[in-house]
């Protein structure tokens, strides 16, 4: 017996302009006026040399002569292809972001896609009642749709992500575009279906690697075991999704291996670094996965697990199987890292999210109502902290807030932001008038367990970005460094030689702008060293050069750095 009972009240959509707003506030704080912190100025970098280069720069991935090459091109491509568009308007840092945002509504769309069409079909229907009065499909669908939507927006791992400038966030979104062509495809099997999943996952090899393209065909095969489909018909569409991926491949691997950009090809680089991309399961790659996992998939994970567990009598259930063996094949990936970052876990989301979308009809209100208050008391408390932060380092009252802010930001001087400050006050009371109509209304729709969740997440993300993005920025930014930095180069500079990595070095091309070495690296008299501030100055290592060549002429760090130190040497007779 299906396990779901709901009447046509609880299945109203929610309104198409609060859904189009809470994205809107989700994701244009955190690109307007951020400058590219550590974790996603190297990938900017890689946009705004391919902006500013030739041909070889856009076939050769790097970061103002630095080779990068730990992912394909596609996202590059697009941030590149947005700074030329819009840069002369925006400026190329949110120029760039153009792309990250269209990465969000991407990932979005699909994932509201993929729970709508799943959501009208007849196995997910809930059972009829009595006299009558229980949803229409199309209504079970959108509203299935939109908790899949707020739970996708409440998953704390895709909140940084996805505000970040590089191809996380289009993986993400290439994931949840997989899962609704597949969706498309079992629904009505034909040629062209099976081509446009080819080209999700070509665009997925080309934004990352072929590891998680490979290990979503083998999802994608699994799954057609357990759906019963036709063998012979689903090993030919098949075949043509794995053509369809490896001619979107060919766009950038045929011009890299006949052109062969600054004397490299593609299998030098992108390709002879697929090797340490998978490995048997480790313990590190585990603890990561079970640590970071708990909150990292927050709230999506106790939905998903009890949708697998309220379905479990039924069988062959296309919302059950699909998300499913894409989350196994994903969560493999992620176990069987070599390197495990936080980032590979962000791919898990979108499949998550629809089943969790499909799990939430089947639990009890007190359940429900648990959630509403817990994310109520948890987020306000949080909100809360962040406003006594923020009058702390205003006023200096309370004393401690201001003493605890102002340590790990020493030198930086807080100024009052008007717009800034009207922004959080409004989201601030916007968030009361949502708790209020939540416990005065007490409306029944299914997607009322959530939106409190998504809401208040957001409230705290608005906080950060608005009241705090200076303090942020003057921490994690490399642009003051950068202008200390040019105002020291000597007029006869023809290039800088460093061991800088790519996010300092993006930072520094962009913001200085420093005249670095090419690909093919040349003679340089400057020298930029990065090392710890814990090396004694006898002990340095000038990148292999003899010190007596040298001579120091600038030494400076960030203040919010305590241990990474850059050095500026002249050659001596340069």
């Amino acid at each position: 017996m299906k396990p779901v009972r709901l009447p046509a009240a609880a299945t109203l959509a929610l309104p198409r302009w609060a859904l189009f707003a809470l994205g809107l506030l989700y994701i244009l704080p955190g690109l307007i006026g951020r400058d590219p912190w550590k974790a996603d100025a190297a990938s900017f970098g890689v946009m705004w040399t391919m902006a500013q280069g030739s041909l070889a720069d856009w076939l050769y991935p790097n970061v103002a002569g630095l080779p990068f090459h730990d992912e394909g091109p596609l996202a590059f491509w697009l941030g590149a292809l947005c700074i030329k568009l819009f840069g002369w308007l925006l400026g190329d840092v949110h120029a760039a972001r153009v792309a990250s945002l269209g990465f969000f509504l991407g990932g979005t769309v699909s994932v509201w896609c993929t729970a709508f069409y799943l959501g009208r079909r007849a196995e997910v229907q809930p059972l009829r009642l009595a006299f009558g009065g229980q949803p229409e499909p199309d209504d079970y669908g959108r509203t299935l749709a939109d908790t899949a939507v707020l739970i996708y927006l409440g998953s704390l791992g895709l909140l940084l992500h996805s505000h970040e400038t590089n191809s996380v966030a289009l993986q993400v979104s290439l994931v949840a575009f997989y899962l609704y062509r597949v969706v498309r495809y079992v629904d009505a099997p034909s040629l062209g279906h099976a081509a446009l999943l080819g080209v999700a996952l070509g665009a997925l090899t080309l934004s990352r690697d072929l590891v998680p393209a490979v290990l979503l065909i083998l999802a994608l095969l699994l799954a057609s075991q357990y759906l019963r489909l036709a063998p012979v018909r689903t090993a030919r569409d098949v075949g043509v999704t794995i053509l369809a991926a490896a001619a979107v491949v060919g766009l950038w691997v045929v011009p890299s291996l006949l052109l062969r950009p600054y004397g490299r090809g593609v299998e030098d680089a992108w390709l002879g670094a697929l090797s340490g991309q998978l490995g048997l399961p480790g313990w590190a790659a585990l603890k990561l996965y079970v640590r970071a996992g708990i909150w990292f998939f927050w709230p999506a994970w106790p939905f998903a697990l009890w949708c697998a567990w309220a379905w479990r009598r039924q069988r062959h259930l296309l919302h059950i199987v699909l998300p499913l063996a894409a989350v196994l094949a994903l969560s493999a990936l992620a176990i069987c890292d070599p390197e495990p970052e936080q980032s590979s876990l962000s791919l898990l989301l979108p499949p998550l999210a629809v089943m969790a979308a499909f799990g939430l009809p089947t639990m009890k209100r007190s359940t429900i109502n648990a959630i509403d208050w817990f994310s109520v008391l948890v987020l306000s408390m949080l909100a809360g902290v962040i406003w006594l932060f923020y009058m702390g380092t205003m006023t200096g009252w309370p004393a401690q807030f201001a003493k605890n802010v102002l340590k790990l930001v020493p030198g930086f001087h807080p100024q009052f932001g008007m717009l800034a400050f009207a922004v959080a006050v409004i989201a601030t009371v916007g968030w009361f008038l949502l708790v209020h109509w939540r416990i005065s209304r007490r409306p029944p729709v299914l997607w009322r367990a959530v939106v409190l969740s998504s809401g208040g997440l957001i409230l705290v993300w608005v906080l950060l970005m608005t009241l705090f993005l200076p303090e942020i920025n003057y921490s994690r930014s490399y642009a003051q460094v950068a202008v200390q930095i040019a105002a020291r180069l000597p007029a006869d500079t023809d290039c800088l030689e460093s061991n800088v990595g790519p996010a300092q070095r993006a930072s520094f091309a962009y913001f200085g702008p420093l005249p670095f070495a090419g690909v093919n690296r040349e003679h340089c008299n400057i020298l930029l060293l990065q090392d710890s501030v814990k090396i004694r100055d006898e002990h340095e290592n000038l990148m292999g050069h003899a010190p007596r060549d040298w001579r120091l002429i600038w030494e400076g760090r960030r203040p919010s750095d305590r241990d990474e130190r850059f050095r500026l040497y002249r050659r001596v007779g340069g």
